[in-house]
């Protein structure tokens, strides 16, 4: 048996891993001709053609709606900005409720305290990571407006489920699509099944422009709306009732010529991208599934997963081991990316404390806000204990996985494992 690096062995892996880079010479002559021509934004927020944006913008939203099959495609100049011009866009009032995951990134539910809203947090389904149906259902109330899925880690939430509670309900359905641009649920790509969803252009995303977004959906006045938003609404609507103009307060979240024409580029690269992730979860879940304590990612029906994230369950109770304990043995021989989940955003200190604007606990202590939600510890234990105990990562974004690295890692496992009972 060999001795763990850990305490003093060779290591599995001697070499680090290549990091992931997709930027090539496309890349670099698309950029170049945007140089060239000295136009870098051709924006204008005001109404007119220029309100739309310059041509790369056009062509970049022209090819993501035609690759993903959707009537409308708006870029954005980061992720979080679509999230914000998504939740305005559906029409909030202050105090209305949005169920969401506490499995995601912290502008998910900051997205909806934006527009001065109630994230209120589902817990997540054991086996995808995804928001729970279940979960949703049990949260409802009369403030309810919207659900907020995320499409975690790499494939899609349970948009049927989802769409038949939100269709019940009188909901919109916002679709959190950052991690898993190419995947598919039934048929139709992750993202698109919601009322608005979208997709991460940053530098770790599948496809990336270094930062930016692209917002998708069908509704010829969502997405006249998200446009809006997108580029100083106030002066540029010709709306005149208060409905109208709901959450029209615009912003500046247009994405420049340079980065558009790069997400051209990049956008042709998605297939190659997932199918290279895809072949690396692949060869890993060979090599893992039979490792005692252990469950490599879980596919659900009808959905391909494009593996942002290989998420493995660990049962740590059954292997006498904690988490840390393992983590620290695969780190020490080269297993490179581990991570341990979210930070359960419901726990974090604006939650706890309930203050997002100001000092007075606003928006929570707002005559609009008629819900007392308890963001204690214990309210989305599914997420917690995958948190605290049982998950375990893999970052497959962060690095190009060839078949000698999948084979390494696996080794560099089954090395840990036949020496726990020395952890």
């Amino acid at each position: 048996m060999s001795t763990l690096a850990l305490f003093g062995g060779e290591p599995a892996i001697s070499q680090p891993l290549k990091p992931f880079n997709s930027i090539g010479k496309e890349e670099l002559q698309a950029a170049t001709e945007v140089l060239e021509s000295g136009v870098l934004s051709a924006y204008i927020g005001a109404k007119g053609d220029a309100f739309m944006g310059g041509e790369k913008v056009r062509k970049f939203e022209a090819e993501a709606a035609k690759y993903f099959d959707v009537k409308h495609a708006i870029v954005v100049n980061s992720w979080t900005s679509g999230l914000i011009a998504a939740v305005g866009a559906i029409g909030i009032e202050p105090g209305d409720e949005i169920i969401t995951t506490p499995w995601t990134m912290a502008a998910t539910a900051t997205a909806i305290l934006h527009w001065n809203g109630i994230p209120i947090f589902a817990d997540i389904d054991p086996d995808s990571f995804n928001i729970s149906p279940d979960s949703v259902e049990q949260l409802i109330t009369p403030k309810t407006r919207a659900i907020l899925a995320v499409d975690i880690f790499g494939q899609s939430a349970d948009m049927k489920a989802l769409r038949d509670i939100a269709q019940r309900h009188n909901l919109k359905l916002i679709s959190d699509t950052a991690q898993a641009p190419g995947a598919l649920y039934q048929n139709k790509y992750a993202g698109t099944l919601a009322d608005i969803g979208g997709y991460s252009l940053n530098y770790h995303k599948h496809i990336h422009c270094g930062e930016g977004g692209v917002l998708v959906t069908n509704d010829d006045q969502l997405a006249e709306r998200l446009c809006l938003i997108r580029n100083h609404a106030e002066a540029v609507t010709d709306a005149d009732t208060p409905e109208d103009l709901c959450n029209l307060l615009g912003y500046n979240f247009r994405l420049g010529e340079i980065e558009a024409a790069i997400g051209s580029a990049q956008l042709k690269k998605l297939k190659t991208q997932v199918s290279s992730r895809q072949q690396a979860a692949k060869e890993l879940n060979e090599g893992l599934n039979k490792l005692e304590g252990l469950r490599t990612p879980q596919l659900s029906k009808g959905c391909t997963h494009v593996y942002y994230v290989y998420g493995i369950t660990l049962d740590t109770i059954s292997l006498k081991v904690s988490r840390k304990k393992i983590i620290n043995a695969l780190k020490a021989e080269g297993v490179p990316s581990l991570m341990t989940g979210y930070a359960n955003i419901h726990l974090l200190p604006l939650f706890q404390n309930k203050i997002a604007y100001g000092t007075k606990g606003f928006p929570w202590s707002s005559p609009y806000c008629s819900t007392d939600f308890d963001y204690k510890k214990g309210a989305c234990p599914i997420a917690e204990n995958f948190h605290h105990n049982d998950f375990l990562g893999i970052s497959l974004c962060m690095f190009e996985f060839e078949h000698k690295d999948t084979q390494n890692i696996i080794k560099a496992f089954k090395k840990v494992w036949d020496n726990l009972d020395k952890l």
